[in-house]
């Protein structure tokens, strides 16, 4: 399962070798100075934003790698297996915005949060 981790002053990505052959991308590494917002979406599905640029994505089913919209990229590692997701946006960064599937994505952002100074 994908993770997102503080390790020291930035927010990882962590990804499967599985993961990141579907992703056709490695871990995503981030400032946590980047982090703008941290929440938890209602859908998971309906966060992810524009359509798939590389990776794989199975509507309803697993979406990995990363995805173009009118503003640019976001990266996303969402799966049907878990019912929500944490979406993190970002500040100055090839991604604007990182969603990625969590077992308990409340905490977990909460987390992200509090290592990034910011109020969830």
């Amino acid at each position: 399962m994908a993770e997102l981790v503080i390790d020291g002053d930035d927010l990882v990505v962590r990804l499967t070798r599985w993961q990141k052959a579907m992703a056709a991308h490695g871990d995503v590494r981030v400032p946590l100075s980047a982090v703008r917002r941290v929440g938890v979406p209602d859908s998971k599905w309906l966060a992810l934003r524009g359509w798939r640029s590389t990776g794989l994505n199975v509507p309803g089913k697993a979406s990995f790698g990363t995805r173009r919209h009118g503003d640019g990229y976001d990266f996303v590692a969402v799966s049907g297996a878990h019912d929500e997701a944490v979406c993190v946006e970002l500040n100055g960064q090839r991604f604007g915005q990182l969603v990625v599937s969590a077992d308990d994505a409340p905490a977990v952002a909460d987390r992200v949060a509090a290592a990034a100074g910011i109020h969830r």
